[in-house]
């Protein structure tokens, strides 16, 4: 499910995609991805992009909120949590801070880049 949600936001040309672990630490999931896009439209189309996948893969779909706003959509797929941003709202909210202090993330290219 990671990969897949992964490559819906690369194709998409989401920004800086980040996944953090979460397995061990937390029991709401075991990956949450953050990414950002470029204006509410293409975070509304990374968040459809994503809705379709979870679906073909799991035969249900996500839980979504935040549209259709579109400034911060959560997509939850049960093993992986889905954060899509604007820029400006994803600065503002750094959830990458807080969930990464002490866990380890890794780029959306699988390579490590410890704690943020």
């Amino acid at each position: 499910m990671r990969r897949a949600v992964v490559k819906e936001l690369e194709d998409v040309k989401a920004e800086d995609i980040v996944v953090i672990a979460l397995s061990g630490k937390s029991d709401i999931a075991d990956y949450m991805i953050v990414a950002s896009g470029r204006s509410q439209r293409q975070v509304g189309a990374a968040a459809e992009r994503i809705r379709k996948a979870v679906k073909a893969l799991s035969g249900r779909a996500p839980a979504i909120e935040g549209l259709p706003a579109c400034d911060w959509v959560l997509i939850d797929s049960g093993d992986v949590i889905v954060h899509v941003f604007r820029p400006e709202v994803r600065e503002f909210y750094n959830l990458e801070k807080m969930w990464s202090a002490d866990l380890p993330t890794e780029r959306a290219d699988g390579a490590s880049e410890g704690a943020l």
